[in-house]
C-alpha cells in the first residue's frame, strides 16, 4: 500500500469519526520571532488579540478565507473555515480549525484529502516599526482572521487533519517534528541574520 493511499484512508477515517467534519490543527502564529515577511509580533500584543479572538470563537464567527484577500473584512462568499479553538503553547499560538462545507471549504478539504501541505496565516491591520529584530508590530494591531495559504509567513504554520478518537499520535508526532524543524530554521536564521 503506498503512502498516499494510507494517508487517504486515515483522512477518511478521521472524517467518519468527526461526523463528516474535517478538523485540522497546528501552529497559527508565533510571538517574538521574525517571520518570513520580516515581522515580529510581541507576545503581549498577540496575547491581547488572542483573548479578544476568543469572543469570535465562542460566537462561531472566527471565520477565515482560502488565500489572503486584500480586504480587512472577511468576505462570506469566500469563507472556507472556522477557528474552533485557540490557545498558547509557549510562544506559539496553536489552534483547531473546522473546514466548512462551502465552495472554498470544499476546495480546502480536497487539498487536504490529496495530501497537500497547507499553511495558515494571520490577517490583521496595524502599523510596524523598524527594530533590531525586524519590523515590530505595534500596539494598534488588530487581528482580523486566520486564512489558509500555500506559504505561511510563520515558520512551521502548516496544519494537519486531526481526530481525538482516531490515531491521535499522527498529528502529535507530525506537529512536534514541524515545531523542531521550525525552531532550528529560526535559530539558524537569527544566527546568520536571514
Amino acid at each position: 500500500m503506498n503512502n498516499l493511499l494510507i494517508e487517504t484512508t486515515l483522512f477518511e477515517a478521521r472524517l467518519q469519526e468527526d461526523n463528516g467534519k474535517l478538523l485540522v490543527s497546528g501552529v497559527l502564529q508565533r510571538a517574538g520571532s521574525k517571520n518570513q515577511n520580516g515581522r515580529v509580533y510581541p507576545k503581549h500584543i498577540l496575547e491581547r488579540e488572542v483573548a479578544q479572538y476568543q469572543t469570535l470563537i465562542k460566537e462561531r464567527r472566527a471565520l477565515g478565507e482560502l488565500d489572503h484577500p486584500d480586504s480587512s473584512v472577511v468576505n462570506l462568499q469566500n469563507v472556507s473555515h472556522n477557528v474552533v479553538e485557540i490557545s498558547w503553547n509557549g510562544d506559539d499560538v496553536v489552534g483547531k480549525v473546522e473546514v466548512l462545507p462551502t465552495p472554498s471549504g470544499n476546495i480546502l478539504k480536497e487539498l487536504f484529502r490529496s495530501g497537500i501541505r497547507l499553511g495558515i496565516s494571520s490577517r490583521g491591520m496595524g502599523s510596524v516599526q523598524e527594530s533590531p529584530n525586524g519590523l515590530e508590530v505595534q500596539e494598534d494591531f488588530n487581528l482580523i482572521a486566520f486564512d489558509f495559504v500555500s506559504n505561511p509567513s510563520t515558520h512551521g504554520a502548516f496544519l494537519s487533519p486531526i481526530s481525538e478518537g482516531v490515531n491521535p499520535t499522527v498529528c502529535d508526532i507530525y506537529c512536534k517534528t514541524e515545531d523542531i524543524i521550525s525552531k532550528i530554521i529560526m535559530e539558524l536564521g537569527q544566527e546568520y541574520g536571514v
